[in-house]
């Protein structure tokens, strides 16, 4: 029969991975492949800091009662009236939605329920190195997403958020203790090893220069002169300027300038997603992109009609190798524009993602790895599982593809895992909780691997007949889409969050409960950064970044406002059969 932990248990478990945990990390990544925290050359790796107690940051005391301070069940950011550029402030809450399509809500389940678990999802980070001479942004006559105003801020937003879950009280439905955070992949943007390290000390302590290349100023897109980028200081009326985005001076130098992250309060994990595995998120890896990434020439604007054909073969996945993008830096090369180079910008391999997360200085609260461990290093592998609770195994899923292509899917070796990862905790009497980056809907992407050219690729509509077999699999944890989505899949709710890197900047608060009546309740309650709803403009401290962060995602042209979801996919009440 199922163990069901009790709250003193999680909560002398919990103390004990704080107080076991938090390094300095103001080294980094850099111990693991040579780089100092701006993402430059270390001269000297530095040891890891002992762990001690006097490291350790505790986490606020849960009240142990409901509450809804702090999360959208209490305020959300909302924009006042008006046209073009719209500042936010704080607007009416998001209530809670009882979705009783698999199982019925009966009364008095609230005075009964027993929380088996608790834990935060941060999805689609994105930490942007804005610099990084592999980004696609002169594509943004064609998509808005391949450059948004508010990225060079995406640190301090990160940051932010990260504030925001040591602030809570505990999980908002039940008043249970927060058991861990997972962040299911995109945490960076564009597979650069800086990037990397900025991910790493945002989400474990440290100091943070989001700056690479030159060390004493910014050298991209929004010093370009080019009126296709909002420009935030100077007199050029670029397109955003026009549609009434504000001017800011020192903006940029304040981007860059140093952010301290306290690092999470609370144990986290880690799963990887495609921009975390590919260079722009789409291309398979090879030597020229890394020697591309590292050099001094950066490609900022393209005419429209080969930036529609580009694109069109992006969107296609006709282009997984990255040929196109390759063939306009041949032809195009004296509308390079000249950087300042940094080895920095390197994409990482997997073994250096995996090492990264096994090096002491980002252990911060735990666990060691944040769930990679010695023999996925020696495997090659990014998958394994862990234990949310004595009767709830968590599984973490890779569902990048290394052939190349956004979207996703499972190589034979990883579903066969997961068969017997399923069938095991079957016989153990646990639920499961699955976690991945891609969606259901995004794992189609079934060109063979060629790390493993002989394995069958499994897409997204496999992966759901294989999880309904197992009706001891509650949910399947994912993002990608950067849209809140919770659609029941027969046997389980697949949860989909928003990114925080587009608006509505969210992560989500999830919380499993017996109801002791033969039902069990996955709450789902969405969550801001720290960052005040309303900043001014000449507050360029980090917090006052991170509240513009927002604002200008929402101001951010090409802005959907579908990713919000509808009301039954942000808070939420989620019934299932208790089995």
């Amino acid at each position: 029969m199922p163990r069901t932990r009790s709250v003193a248990t999680a909560l002398d478990r919990r103390s004990f991975l704080a107080a076991a945990g938090a390094l300095s990390a103001s080294t980094g990544i850099g111990l693991a492949i040579g780089l100092d925290g701006g993402g430059h050359e270390a001269q000297a790796a530095r040891p890891a800091q002992p762990l001690t107690r006097a490291n350790s940051r505790p986490a606020p005391a849960p009240p142990l009662a409901p509450y809804k301070r702090g999360t959208t069940l209490d305020a959300v950011a909302a924009p006042g009236t008006g046209r073009g550029y719209r500042r936010l402030g704080s607007g009416a809450a998001w209530p809670r939605v009882t979705r009783g399509e698999m199982a019925g809500a009966r009364k008095g389940r609230e005075a009964r329920r027993r929380t088996l678990a608790a834990f935060v999802q941060f999805t689609d980070l994105h930490i942007v190195d804005t610099q990084h001479p592999n980004r696609y942004e002169f594509l943004r006559t064609e998509t808005a997403s391949a450059w948004r105003p508010q990225e060079a801020l995406s640190v301090q937003g990160a940051v932010s958020l990260v504030e925001r879950v040591n602030a809570l009280r505990g999980a908002p439905a039940t008043g249970a203790p927060l058991g861990f955070v997972m962040t299911t992949g995109d945490n960076t943007d564009n597979n650069a090893r800086c990037e990397l390290d900025w991910f790493l000390k945002a989400l474990s302590g440290g100091t943070i220069v989001p700056n690479s290349g030159d060390p004493r100023h910014y050298e991209g897109v929004q010093d370009s002169g080019l009126p296709l980028f909002w420009h935030p200081e100077g007199e050029l009326r670029d397109a955003d300027r026009k549609a009434g985005f504000p001017r800011i001076e020192g903006f940029l130098d304040a981007a860059i300038g140093a952010v301290r992250s306290p690092g999470l309060n609370v144990p986290w994990y880690s799963t990887v997603g495609n921009h975390d595995s590919l260079p722009g998120g789409c291309f398979a890896n090879d030597g020229w992109f890394h020697e591309f990434s590292v050099g001094d020439r950066k490609l900022m604007e393209l005419d429209r009609g080969q930036a529609a054909r580009f694109w069109q073969a992006i969107r296609a996945g006709d282009d997984p190798k990255g040929a196109y993008f390759k063939d306009l830096i041949r032809t195009h090369r004296s509308r390079l524009r000249r950087i300042t180079p940094d080895r920095g910008r390197a994409p990482f391999t997997r073994a250096e993602y995996l090492t990264a997360h096994l090096d002491p200085v980002h252990t911060g609260p735990g666990p060691v790895g944040h769930g990679y461990t010695q023999a996925n290093l020696a495997a090659s592998t990014q998958y394994y599982t862990f234990e949310i609770a004595d009767d709830v195994l968590g599984i973490s899923l890779d569902t990048t593809n290394s052939a190349g292509h956004y979207e996703g899917s499972l190589g034979t070796a990883q579903w066969n895992w997961l068969e017997r990862t399923l069938e095991q905790a079957d016989k153990d009497g646990r639920y499961a909780i699955v976690f991945s980056h891609h969606t259901s809907t995004s794992m189609r992407n079934t060109r063979p691997d060629p790390a493993r050219p002989r394995e069958a690729r499994h897409g997204g509509q496999e992966l759901v007949g294989l999880l309904k077999r197992h009706p001891r699999v509650l949910a399947w944890v994912n993002g990608h889409s950067h849209r809140n989505k919770v659609r029941p899949r027969g046997t389980f709710w697949e949860i989909t969050t928003a990114s925080h890197i587009d608006y509505p900047q969210l992560a989500r608060v999830i919380e499993i409960a017996d109801n002791q009546d033969g039902t069990l309740s996955l709450f789902t309650t969405l969550i801001e950064s720290v960052a005040p709803h309303r900043t001014s403009f000449e507050d360029l401290t980090q917090t006052g970044l991170a509240s513009l962060y927002r604002e200008l995602s929402f101001n951010s042209p090409g802005r959907k406002p579908e990713l919000l979801g509808e009301g039954y996919d942000r808070n939420t009440e989620l019934l299932l059969p208790k089995r």
